[in-house]
């Protein structure tokens, strides 16, 4: 391969609008978190909060709430004694994934602790980092008088051992999972919210934009996904690992690059699970078909397209979640893909059998001349079962690692403004056909307000020879 070529791929590319930079939440915004949660503290008879946020590799965090609460990238534990008279203490860098000089300082955080990764192959020093950490825990809550205090635990999974070391280390204490307290938050998003995930929406769409603007016969994948990492980082966006890439001739089942190359009868899904910019995410799905394709590929196009603008024509607040998901599942049922709406019975991608019990993925050998070319072959169909890839429309948008509701058929809440949503619409029979599309959205007093506007929802079309 002459990589020159890959570079120039986006010479000339200019997307159809202008990325307009959104500065950081005010500390004022935190500041007003901050009282709503030492709020929700006293009501719960808490005398503090530990928030808890792990290292997961590749300078990750396992959830997002330390970014919510004081706009912290890294790990860490934040105490937050209830009395507003006493600060926030910040506990960090006990991973080694360090990055200097971290991403921005905690906001309303005075006084920061760096405890360091310890251990005999790290340091060549007795202990660990984890109870080095626990240590630290513990004498903040004995300086701050909370060592038999009632104290709200905030966290995730990566959270259990932690919580488990600091209970028998301050045992006095009484500790209780709390993640409700931030979890309600996250429901309705403020307007300077709304404009963070504006941004991530846009640099989704000139992502999308410069991903059309490379792809034609002859590319591949890993082009294709570089162009619109470029695109989207060059502008702002934080990662470029939030989102997939599926080529093949019978519609999608999605991954990450391995060097397939553009042929005429492809169909591609970029399927944009995350683009993250300070923080908040957004989310959409796009398909691009080159040259001809199959009716019954065409039909699941149009069906799934259909399915997204029937959902969004009808929604506005205090409409029962359930019902938008409803009709966009309407045009499956008209067509006869689907019997029901109902997630209970409705048939998935990756759903196990009827009783709970493993589904056995079929063994056939499934053509692959970019992977074979590669040494390996594909002895499996994936996936197992036909149907869309997940049997919902879609689900909450909002901070990486958060809990999110579903856009499902057993969700009877109502809409309320402020709400941001992600609708997709997929629906994929394996070595048949396949689709994903689908569109940001937030709810607004009139209905919802279409975030990722700037790249149709129908699919791109690429001609199967590429044009002089």
């Amino acid at each position: 391969m002459t990589y020159s070529k890959t570079e120039k791929l986006l010479a000339g590319f200019e997307p159809s609008f202008e990325f307009v930079p959104v500065d950081p939440l005010p500390e004022a915004e935190f500041a007003d978190r901050l009282r709503r949660i030492r709020r929700a503290a006293i009501v719960g008879e808490y005398d503090a909060l530990i928030v808890h946020a792990d290292d997961v590799g590749w300078y990750h965090t396992s959830n997002s709430y330390l970014r919510y609460i004081c706009d912290w990238s890294r790990e860490g534990f934040l105490i937050i004694p209830t009395d507003d008279d006493k600060d926030m203490q910040l506990i960090s860098f006990f991973s080694d994934s360090v990055i200097l000089p971290p991403g921005g300082e905690p906001v309303l955080v005075e006084k920061i602790s760096q405890v360091g990764c310890w251990g005999r192959e790290y340091a060549d020093r007795p202990g660990s980092a984890r109870q080095k950490a626990i240590d630290a825990v513990q004498d903040r809550l004995v300086s701050l008088g909370l060592a038999a205090g009632r104290i709200g635990l905030i966290g995730d999974d990566t959270s259990i051992p932690y919580w488990q070391q600091l209970g028998e280390a301050v045992p006095r204490a009484e500790f209780m999972p709390e993640n409700g307290i931030i979890d309600r938050m996250q429901r309705i998003r403020s307007p300077r919210e709304i404009e963070l995930f504006r941004a991530a929406s846009a640099l989704i769409d000139i992502g999308i934009q410069a991903a059309y603007h490379v792809t034609k016969p002859g590319v591949t994948d890993h082009e294709i996904y570089a162009a619109f990492t470029f695109a989207q980082m060059s502008r702002g966006g934080e990662t470029g690992d939030g989102y997939q890439i599926g080529i093949n001739r019978f519609g999608t089942h999605c991954g990450k690059p391995y060097g397939h190359v553009v042929a005429p009868g492809d169909l591609i899904n970029l399927y944009i699970s995350n683009v993250t910019y300070r923080g908040y995410f957004a989310q959409s799905a796009r398909m691009i078909a080159v040259g001809a394709i199959t009716a019954k590929q065409e039909e699941v196009l149009v069906m799934c397209s259909e399915g997204v603008r029937r959902a969004a024509a009808i929604a506005r607040p205090g409409m029962l979640i359930r019902d938008i998901n409803e009709a966009s599942f309407s045009p499956f049922i008209e067509r006869g893909y689907l019997a029901d709406a109902a997630a209970r019975t409705m048939p998935f991608n990756w759903e196990s059998m009827p009783d709970g019990s493993p589904r056995t993925i079929e063994r056939r050998h499934v053509h692959d001349a970019d992977w074979e070319r590669q040494g390996r072959r594909l002895n499996h169909v994936y996936p197992a079962q036909h149907g869309p890839h997940n049997p919902n429309l879609g689900h909450e948008v909002g901070l990486p690692g958060m809990p999110l509701y579903n856009i499902s058929s057993n969700n009877y809440d109502r809409l309320e403004e402020g709400m941001v949503f992600v609708l997709h619409s997929q629906w994929l029979e394996p070595l048949v056909a396949g689709a994903n599309v689908g569109d940001c959205f937030v709810v607004t007093s009139q209905g919802l307000e279409n975030l990722t506007c700037n790249t149709p929802l129908e699919a791109h079309r690429v001609p199967s020879v590429a044009m002089s």
